[in-house]
């Protein structure tokens, strides 16, 4: 009897770099299996989803415009553990080109070409006062927890 491959869904609640890159590789590596797979940002792992636009002072009240600005982005995601005042990222990431690894920017992109739905918790955008528009375009959709539940009612959940 073979067992059917189930869906996967990555709940992606870290801002950390590692964490991030790690999540990604889970779900390309799925993907590429052929199973579904779903990407659920929250709270600090929305941080990854936002443009490249530096700090910016994003959202219309003060808590907002610092959580924001402090976030920064992509580019500004610490390593768990060993971040070095922050330049750990940066380490990483010119190890891993030079081991021919594919890096943040180029595992977003796989996911969107493998078909991973990338989706954005609607509740944690309203919290840090983003918009959708603050958004990458591989972002499918901005969704609730209901919805998030029902997209991954039939597979595996995995928190990072």
């Amino acid at each position: 009897m073979t067992e059917s491959k189930k869906d996967i869904t990555i709940v992606c609640f870290s801002g950390d770099f590692d964490k991030i890159l790690a999540a990604f590789t889970m779900a390309t590596g799925a993907a590429a299996t052929n199973r579904k797979v779903t990407m659920f940002f929250t709270f600090w792992g929305l941080n990854v989803l936002k443009k490249e636009q530096g700090r910016k002072w994003l959202g219309q009240g003060i808590m907002a415009k610092v959580f924001n600005f402090l976030m920064g982005g992509r580019k500004n995601l610490p390593l768990s553990r060993l971040n070095f005042g922050g330049i750990s990222p940066s380490l990483m990431t010119g190890m891993m080109k030079k081991h021919n690894v594919a890096i943040l920017p180029e595992l977003i992109e796989a996911a969107h070409a493998l078909g991973i739905r990338i989706l954005a918790c609607e509740m944690a955008l309203h919290i840090l006062e983003l918009e959708r528009d603050d958004l990458i375009e591989e972002v499918a959709d901005v969704v609730g927890v209901a919805t998030f539940l029902n997209e991954s009612e039939n597979g595996h959940i995995i928190f990072v």
